[in-house]
């Protein structure tokens, strides 16, 4: 059985400051012990210098613990008049090493197609970015019975661009809609059913990849369900949304992960 690292992904959104940023850090450098759980932070993008300081004042108190930076989002290109965009070169000299792709809420609110996901996903890997590629179903998608249908066409064109071999520098994210900042989360069996099923599709063309990837769970994690999330054997960490601004909650999900 392969040895996947939990992971624990903050994705801020629209949110969250430069003190979040020292706070953060601040409980960091005291209360994480080792390296058994990697820990991303996604800030808004003008946010991701804080982090970077913070990250380097704080290298020799962390001791080792696997802190990163990611970014929410990034162009399918690498240059030009796109207003407001930011590139995959530019994200990676800002020192991000992941970025999340595919989020439910660029997906419905900004129009991303599964085409537009996949160029996306292209663009991170070419400029050393690890995505965070996120798929999921809709509540009426999950109540008609298909979810699985859903996430193999989400992941089938990504796998079509890119190929499979592609997500031997990549991650997964299984966000149902019908779970993303409403409080409701899946139960550990649900998250496990449709974990499993991706793991299974990547599997099938390569069983490498299908049994090395990490595929995280997000969806109204909080302290309380966590560990019986993470404690799934196809979940493999958290991609968490409103809990990563609490500093106390946060630091309390990488200590669930450290011990999963």
């Amino acid at each position: 059985m392969a040895l996947r690292r939990p992971m624990v992904a903050g994705n801020w959104k629209m949110n969250g400051s430069a003190q979040l940023a020292q706070e953060l850090f601040n409980k960091f450098a005291t209360k994480l012990q080792n390296d058994s759980a990697e820990v991303v932070l996604c800030p808004p993008s003008i946010y991701l210098e804080s982090v970077r300081q913070q990250l380097d004042a704080n290298k020799d108190a962390l001791n080792g613990c696997l802190v990163r930076m990611g970014a929410q989002n990034l162009s399918q290109h690498d240059f030009g008049a796109y207003t407001g965009e930011v590139s995959g070169q530019m994200l990676k000299d800002s020192g991000c090493r992941y970025v999340i792709i595919g989020h439910s809420e660029r997906r419905r609110m900004y129009g991303e197609t599964s085409d537009i996901v996949a160029e996306k996903f292209a663009a991170a890997q070419k400029h050393g970015l690890t995505p965070i590629l996120c798929v999921g179903e809709s509540g009426p998608a999950r109540e008609a019975r298909r979810t699985f249908e859903v996430i193999a066409e989400e992941l089938d064109v990504v796998i079509e661009k890119n190929g499979t071999m592609a997500f031997d520098n990549a991650i997964i994210a299984y966000e149902p809609l019908w779970a993303v900042g409403t409080g409701k989360s899946a139960t550990p069996e649900q998250a496990q059913e449709v974990h499993a099923f991706i793991r299974k599709r990547l599997s099938e063309v390569s069983p490498y990849i299908g049994e090395n990837i990490r595929i995280l769970y997000g969806g109204s994690v909080t302290p309380s369900n966590a560990a019986d999330l993470f404690a799934q054997p196809d979940v493999d960490g958290g991609l968490i949304g409103g809990v990563s601004l609490n500093s106390t909650e946060f630091l309390s999900l990488c200590s669930i992960a450290m011990s999963a």
